[in-house]
Order: structure tokens, then sequence, then C-alpha cells
């Protein structure tokens, strides 16, 4: 077992999912979005595994110039595939730093995950209805940094036949699980990655989608098309207001708590009781909120 703390996950806000089976995609996928998803899994068929793995290495080996590590996600097959145990003897020679584990139930498979790959993150995808009840134990994992779900393979495990109703919103089932999935991360203070929205022509609905996700909390949002990442993008760039207002708070908050300029960015909010701004009575949850949102800037200033 080893002692390697794996390192913490702040990637986003697009996650784009890339077949392992189509490497001429990889670059594409790297230039458009913020992190890439090698898919080992659902993007690849039965008889490409193997050519998938082989794609996957060459992309990552720690002795040539690939893929970066730093942003690039590897989604290994479901325990009951029969396809996982390959996977992990083929990441092993690689530079991974993050592996989705799909289909995650127990921590067991992260367990296996974890000892043949130590130091690497842990992202279960959470798509099962057994996964949802063990949501707990799978977020508290000692090598979990971040949290992903699905909805179609839930609707699914549950007997249903679409995630969604006929205007495109959710089935209630699924906010149910969205909701209490982002609730269980945050309790534990792990990240929260939105699940792909499926429907790629209606960049309407995925908009709407996505602001919902970051204001509720979510880090970034899945993806599985570059036209997708433009949209997820915008949903998580704070306006002109929100940013004029932010700049206030925290240099009224600077005020308040005896800081210099510029400080109380990054700064304890315990620093400082409650104060008004513009008629309004900023406090700690507020402060926090708002160095979120100017930490949210600066990171797609970023990667833009």
């Amino acid at each position: 077992m080893s002692d390697q703390t794996p390192a913490r996950f702040a990637l986003g806000p697009a996650l784009m999912f890339c077949p392992a089976s189509r490497p001429e995609l990889f670059g594409k996928a790297a230039s458009s979005a913020d992190a890439v998803i090698i898919d080992l899994e659902d993007a690849v068929i039965s008889g490409a595994k193997e050519i998938a793995r082989q794609n996957m290495v060459q992309a990552l080996r720690r002795d040539q110039v690939g893929m970066d590590p730093r942003c690039t996600l590897v989604r290994v097959n479901a325990p009951a595939s029969g396809e996982l145990e390959d996977d992990l003897a083929a990441l092993a020679e690689t530079s991974v730093r993050y592996v989705v584990v799909s289909k995650a139930e127990r921590t067991e498979v992260l367990d296996q995950v974890a000892e043949a790959l130590p130091g690497v993150g842990l992202i279960p995808q959470i798509e099962t209805p057994v996964g949802v009840l063990n949501d707990l134990a799978l977020t508290q994992h000692r090598a979990t940094v971040a949290l992903l779900w699905g909805t179609e393979d839930l609707i699914a495990g549950i007997g249903g036949t679409t995630s969604r109703n006929n205007d495109g919103t959710q089935r209630d089932i699924i906010r149910f699980t969205r909701n209490r999935l982002l609730l269980t991360a945050g309790a534990v203070g792990v990240p929260a990655i939105d699940a792909v929205f499926t429907r790629v022509p209606d960049l309407q609905r995925l908009a709407v989608e996505t602001e919902d996700a970051c204001a509720s909390g979510f880090i970034g949002k899945a993806c599985i098309h570059p036209d997708q990442v433009e949209p997820i993008r915008r949903a998580y760039t704070p306006t002109a207001s929100d940013l004029e207002w932010a700049k206030g708070v925290i240099a009224a908050f600077e005020t308040n708590a005896g800081l210099h300029p510029g400080e109380g960015h990054r700064a304890d909010p315990e620093l400082s009781g409650a104060f008004s701004f513009r008629g309004e009575m900023i406090d700690l949850p507020v402060i926090i909120q708002v160095q979120r949102i100017l930490t949210r800037f600066e990171s797609i200033g970023q990667v833009a």
C-alpha cells in the first residue's frame, strides 16, 4: 500500500471525453477543452479495446512528449467488464495523474485501482443505483480527488427509458441524484463534475444547465463535442457586473479587516465580521462566494 497522496484536482470547467480508439482526435480535444478524458470504456467497442489501450499508452508514455498528463484523465472500463485489469496494467506504463473509474459502486474497486496506480487521483463516476446509495463511501475513499456522475446508465439501471422530459429538462429522479451527489461531494470537501449533456445540437439547453451547475457548486462539466466547450466556459466566466461587484466587496472586506489592497482575494474570510456594502449585509459565507467568483475568473483567463 502506497502512502503517496494524489494531486489536488482543480481542472475545468470543460472536460471533454475522447475515444481512445481515435488517437487522431486527441490533439484536437486537447486544444479545445480545458482537460481531456481519454475514454477506454463506452466510446470503444469491445473488439477495439486493446488497440485503444495502446493508443492511450502512446499518448501518455513517461519517456516521450505527448498529451499533457497535468490535464489528461483516463476513464477505465467498469469492474464487471473483464477489461479493468488490462486497463490498469497499461496505465502503469504511463504518467497518468487522474483516472475516472466508470460505474463505481463499491470502494473495493477504488482499492484495486489505487493499489495498481499509487499516487494517482481517482474520480469515481457514479452512474448506477448501487453507486448512488454508496456515494458517501466512494467520495470518502483515500484516493478520491473528485466526483463525476452519469445519467444514461443510471436511468437504464433504474428501469427507465429516458433521462429527460420532452422539453429537454432532466427527470425528477435524475435531478434528485444530481443534487444528492453534489451535497455529498460538498460534505466531504471533494469537487464535483457535472454529467455530460448528450444532445449536442441543443447548445441553448446546455448553457442553461451549465449556468446552474456553476452557480450550484460543480467545478466543471463533462462534454463530448468541441462545440460544447465555449458554452461551458462562458457559463463559468463571471459577467462584467459580477466581477465589478466582487472586486468591490473584496475592497470593502480589506478595509474592514485591516488588510492591504490586493490581500483580500485569498485572505481568511474570518478576519472580518459582518459589514455593509451597497446596502447589503456581507458576512463570512458571502466573502467565500466572492472569492470563488474571482478565482473562477482567473482560471478561465488562464485556460483561454
